[in-house]
């Protein structure tokens, strides 16, 4: 189950520039784990595992097809994940990385190495409020 998260909601409308799903679901269940979020009006587009050729992620080449559909600029980017190996193709193209932590994925990243990823958090909501937070001009 899904829940409206309005503490998301509010953190995304207030990250300027352009906001992408990259899934390894499908488009249909993308919009709907999005619209019970109340999210899905932050996002232009989703780029699924069907968009993917159906190569899901790590695999590079996706990555790549990903930032040349949508005219991603790497270096001006931020991808965020909760696998820890979905983030090192994005950082291997200069994208920042946050890990969003949960219990399976910190059991599956046990011992594994994370020099590529740039931040970690357990709730993303919170961690993009402080983010925006911290950049914003202070009165």
């Amino acid at each position: 189950p899904v829940e409206a998260n309005p503490a998301l909601e509010r953190s995304l409308a207030a990250l300027p520039g352009r906001k992408i799903i990259f899934t390894a679901g499908d488009v249909p269940h993308a919009e709907k784990v999005m619209e019970r979020l109340g999210v899905a009006h932050h996002f232009e587009a989703i780029f699924d595992i069907v968009a993917g050729d159906y190569w899901p992620k790590p695999h590079q080449a996706i990555y790549d097809k990903l930032v040349v559909k949508h005219g991603v600029d790497p270096a001006r980017a931020a991808f965020a994940d909760d696998i820890v190996v979905n983030l090192k193709p994005a950082h291997d193209m200069g994208m920042r990385t946050v890990w969003i932590r949960t219990d399976e994925s910190v059991r599956r990243a046990e011992g594994l190495n994370l020099d590529h990823i740039h931040h970690q958090t357990d709730d993303l909501a919170s961690w993009l409020a402080d983010w925006i937070s911290e950049r914003s001009p202070k009165k």
